[in-house]
This record gives structure tokens, C-alpha cells and sequence, in this order.
């Protein structure tokens, strides 16, 4: 979990081994406890000690070293944490023109966090295609924008309740087992976001490029058109075999 946090394995190791003993330790038995190399270990205690991790006295010409308490540390991390937060939000970012190459985007917290941003920052319209239980997150952001007039379009899989009016909605049956986990994001029809799952980890594409945009929002009216094609006339299509495997082999 240190490592999570900036801390190398061999300062995880050191301070690991001091936190789970009741007594100071010199270097000698940091290193057989730690099992950090003794060439190393001095360094490491440096490093440590410069991060305020350690505490250090010398006894008896002996240098000790002992761990600052894990509250401490938590509390410490969460500071340092929210500093470089404050540190982040006031970085300059200039205004860039159109940029129309395709970025990849991975891990579901991130492409999450960066439909936040796309959707705070639109200016004009956003539409957003997912399931329910997923949109949730987003719909504060969306109806605050709607109350703002921007144009605000949502394709719901799954039941949602919001104020916004411009919702399509389909409720998934049995019929709809190929029907697989995706987002599109389109962005005052400039920018779009495109994610879905591939070999059971989120991936997504970002992109900015006209054909594209215009590409995705098509898909999204497709989306929404088949959508209100199956509510409106589900019990004919059900009727018919060959509409109804061809229907339900496109996604939504």
C-alpha cells in the first residue's frame, strides 16, 4: 500500500519492519528484519527520514531509528494528498486547437473521471448513452447543465429518475443477452468518448476528429431510434423471427 502512495519497495520494507516492532532499531537489525541489502539501507533510512517517516536518535553512539505511528501517517499522506490536489487545480492549461487524433484511454475510475470533466466543461450540448446504474454518477453534473439550457440527450439501458425531459430508455428482458456494457460521450458536437469493455477491463477512445464526432453521434440517434423502434412496436417485432434475431443483434 506504501508503494501505492511514491514509497519504493525497499522503503516499504524498512518502514515495515520498524512500525511492527515495540522498540527502536539500528541498521544492523533493520536489515535482517527488513531484508533491505545493508549497501542499501542507510540510503533508504536517508530517504525515509527526509519524508518525515522515521524518527531518529543516537544513543550511546548508536544511531536508533523508530517508525512515526501509523495514525500519523495516515494523517500525513491525506495532507501531502490534498496539497498536491490544491498543487494540480492551479496549473495553467492553455486553450489547444482541434486535435484530431485518437487517444486510448484504460482503467474504469479514469475514463469515469474524464466524463466528469468533458461533460463540466461543455458549453452548448452534451449527449450521453450508458446503462442506469451508471449514468447516476453523471446526473447531477447533467441536469445542472440542463437547467444551465444547454441540450442535454440521454440513452438510458436501464430505468433512471431525472428532471432532464430528452430520455430514451430501454429496459432490458431476456431477449437483449447480447447487449453489452458501453458509454458514448459526444461534447457540444466537437468532442467524443467512446468506452466499452474488452477482455473484462474498461478501455476508451477520446477524440476530437469531425468525421468521428459525427460518426458517434449517428450512433447515438441509432441507439436511441432502436430503442424507441422496440418500445413502440415490441409485441409485432416479437412476432417475427427473422426481424426480431436481426433486431436484437444490433447494439444499443
Amino acid at each position: 500500500m506504501l508503494q501505492q502512495f511514491g514509497f519504493t519497495q525497499y522503503e516499504s520494507q524498512v518502514y515495515t519492519s520498524l512500525i511492527t516492532v515495540n522498540q527502536p532499531l539500528d541498521a544492523t537489525a533493520i536489515v535482517k528484519r527488513s531484508s533491505v541489502p545493508r549497501s542499501k539501507v542507510y540510503e533508504v533510512l536517508q530517504r525515509l527520514s527526509d519524508k518525515g517517516m522515521i524518527l531518529e536518535a543516537t544513543v550511546e553512539k548508536k544511531r536508533l531509528y523508530t517508525a512515526l505511528p501509523l495514525e500519523s501517517v495516515i494523517e500525513k499522506l491525506k495532507a501531502d494528498f490534498e496539497e498536491n490536489i490544491e498543487q494540480l487545480k492551479k496549473i495553467e492549461v492553455e486553450d489547444v486547437p482541434l486535435d484530431d487524433r485518437i487517444w486510448s484511454l484504460k482503467e474504469n475510475q479514469s475514463i469515469q473521471s474524464l466524463i466528469k470533466e468533458l461533460t463540466e466543461g461543455a458549453e452548448r450540448s452534451i449527449y450521453l448513452s450508458a446503462w442506469g446504474d451508471d449514468l447516476n454518477q453523471f446526473l447531477p453534473i447533467l441536469e445542472d447543465k440542463d437547467r444551465q439550457g444547454l441540450d442535454i440527450h440521454i440513452h438510458a439501458i436501464g430505468e433512471i429518475e431525472t428532471s432532464i425531459k430528452a430520455v430514451s430508455t430501454l429496459i432490458p428482458d431476456q431477449h437483449h443477452n447480447t447487449l453489452e456494457r458501453s458509454r458514448i460521450l459526444i461534447v457540444d458536437q466537437r468532442e467524443m468518448l467512446f468506452a466499452g469493455i474488452e477482455e473484462s477491463s474498461w478501455q476508451a477512445i477520446r477524440t476530437q476528429s469531425p468525421p468521428l464526432v459525427k460518426f458517434f453521434t449517428e450512433f447515438f440517434y441509432h441507439d436511441v431510434a432502436l430503442t424507441k423502434i422496440t418500445k413502440r412496436y415490441k409485441e409485432t417485432i416479437m412476432k417475427d423471427e427473422e426481424i426480431k434475431d436481426i433486431l436484437l443483434k444490433l447494439r444499443y
